[in-house]
């Protein structure tokens, strides 16, 4: 006798997400079932938003205990896919393959920005999405370094093909450079057009996220990005002191006059962990990043640690994450990518959509006063 697929469907229906505590039919996270009329076997395929979804085991367990009870049924195969939904994607986009577009920002110096983007570029990729990061900073780009990669792209005379290092797709002025210490002296509008030509001229292709390490600053780069490509959002890096809250705070006033969504924070260089006494120093003061966060309306992502090995693997060309995965601070990375995957995908499932002003925000004219 074949097992009616309603049976299943009202079986899997009495599981619930341990995070949230709804049903897994109500999240959407079935999006198969098929039973084999033969062998009476279910197949069952199910979407997650992380591919290091933590819950997979206890979901796994609850689904095979709740489809235990059904007479009649054979094995159970439950098939794990991951979902990403996509950002808006206008005719005009320069990354159309792109599925989402994260600006890595800060309008301060020296805060981590790059070390941040990179390590997050490599956890994403780690997890098996498809990561693409672009240097964007075109008077000091530093990612060459931090990946240990030299070389020029090859272009067929149409597309450029970026470089790529431990499965990440990058694009960097610095690979266009005969000396990586000859510096760039362009004027605005020659930045605004080497930007547009890194995001339409080179051959992304199909990628689940593209991250952008930005410059300091709330200028030319942030600005064109808002008006020209259709992000999901914008994560802020920060460090403790005040002395840098000050300038990260207008990096998040300018995102939120041109309508870029802030997905979150992450605290760099948080704390110094002592070997000879294991105490914990917070060496630029505490609670910077959670003042950001507050400010920004936005989640604190993680606090990454004042780690030696993030500045030896780092120089080294291969970051932290990559190069010792099981050290704590690796962790503390992917948690944040984690997160960050997360933070996403709540955006793009938000009622709506997500709002995007592309004309540069309403108030385009310095304040005068008269």
């Amino acid at each position: 006798m074949a097992v009616p697929r309603e049976a299943i469907l009202s079986a899997l229906s009495k599981v619930t997400e341990p995070d949230t505590g709804r049903s897994i039919l109500d999240l959407g996270m079935v999006s198969d079932v098929a039973v084999d009329p033969q062998s009476a076997k279910a197949s069952i395929s199910l979407k997650i938003r992380n591919p290091n979804y933590p819950q997979k085991e206890k979901v796994a367990r609850a689904i095979e205990q709740a489809l235990g009870e059904i007479e009649g049924l054979g094995d159970v195969a439950l098939t794990w896919n991951v979902d990403v939904a996509s950002r808006p994607v206008g005719e005009d986009d320069p990354v159309p393959g792109v599925s989402h577009v994260v600006l890595v920002m800060s309008g301060k110096g020296g805060v981590g920005k790059s070390t941040v983007s990179t390590n997050i570029a490599l956890a994403l990729a780690r997890m098996g999405l498809r990561v693409g990061l672009l240097d964007a900073d075109i008077y000091g780009p530093s990612i060459p370094t931090m990946l240990g990669i030299t070389g020029q792209p090859l272009s067929d005379g149409k597309k450029i093909t970026p470089l790529a290092r431990f499965g990440v797709k990058l694009m960097s002025i610095g690979f266009l450079l005969e000396d990586a210490k000859s510096a760039v002296v362009w004027r605005g509008p020659m930045l605004h057009g080497a930007l547009l030509q890194f995001l339409k001229d080179v051959e992304w292709g199909d990628l689940d996220y593209l991250l952008l390490d930005l410059p300091p600053g709330t200028g030319d780069v942030a600005l064109t990005l808002s008006q020209r490509v259709r992000t999901s959002g914008a994560l802020i890096v920060t460090t403790p002191q005040e002395v840098a809250l000050q300038d990260v705070y207008k990096s998040v006033s300018m995102a939120k006059k041109v309508d870029i969504p802030v997905l979150g924070v992450v605290e760099n260089e948080s704390y110094f962990t002592c070997d000879a006494c294991d105490k914990r120093h917070e060496l630029f003061g505490s609670g910077g990043g959670q003042k950001v966060a507050d400010f920004a309306e936005a989640p604190l992502l993680g606090q990454i640690p004042l780690d030696p090995q993030i500045r030896e693997w780092g120089d080294a060309g291969t970051p932290v994450v990559q190069a010792s995965p099981g050290s704590e601070v690796a962790k503390t990375i992917v948690a944040i990518a984690e997160k960050l995957v997360e933070a996403v995908a709540e955006r793009h499932e938000a009622p709506g959509g997500v709002p995007i002003d592309r004309s540069g925000g309403a108030n385009r004219r310095l304040p005068v006063a008269r």
